[in-house]
């Protein structure tokens, strides 16, 4: 079995998590923080939202310098918006998974800011830290977001308090 066989479960089920998280974000209220040093919300979720582009970076590229790129922050309409837009870049990050060999994975990959590094190694940690951890890391802030909004928070790992899903 591929490596990329092997990881394809784990990005099914992250994606499908993130999928029932951007479900449900409030979308207006987009100025809502929970502490000053937060994002708001309307930033953070459509920040999630888009991270599967830069997913497709690290699996089709050997670096990306932030100040070259055309990034360009996605303002926040509706939650339909935002499953929407990751759908979209998860379906390109699903088959450029499937796609990679297993030698591509072991590749340096390199994260720039004109030039400098922000990040380098193996594309396999690229991918794991900078895109995967990164999107489950922003996803859990988004669940307090949701909590802290009256939201239903979906079930991930497990039950929640408010998506027990059968269990």
């Amino acid at each position: 079995m591929s490596i990329s066989e092997l990881l394809l479960p784990e990005f099914d089920a992250e994606m499908k998590s993130t999928r029932a998280t951007l479900e449900r974000v409030p979308a207006d209220k987009p100025e809502f923080a929970p502490h000053p040093k937060s994002m708001p919300l309307g930033k953070l979720a459509p920040h999630v939202a888009q991270l599967a582009g830069f997913g497709l970076s690290v699996l089709t590229t050997p670096h990306l310098d932030f100040s070259a790129g055309s990034y360009k922050p996605l303002p926040i309409e509706s939650a339909a918006q935002l499953v929407s837009v990751l759908d979209e870049g998860a379906a390109k990050v699903r088959s450029a998974l499937i796609a990679l060999p297993d030698e591509a994975w072991k590749q340096n990959w390199k994260l720039l800011f004109s030039g400098k590094p922000l990040f380098e190694g193996a594309r396999f940690l690229a991918y794991r830290q900078m895109f995967l951890n990164h999107i489950i890391h922003h996803r859990a802030q988004l669940g307090v977001y949701l909590r802290l909004n009256g939201q239903p928070v979906p079930a991930i790992y497990g039950p929640s308090a408010d998506d027990t899903l059968g269990f």
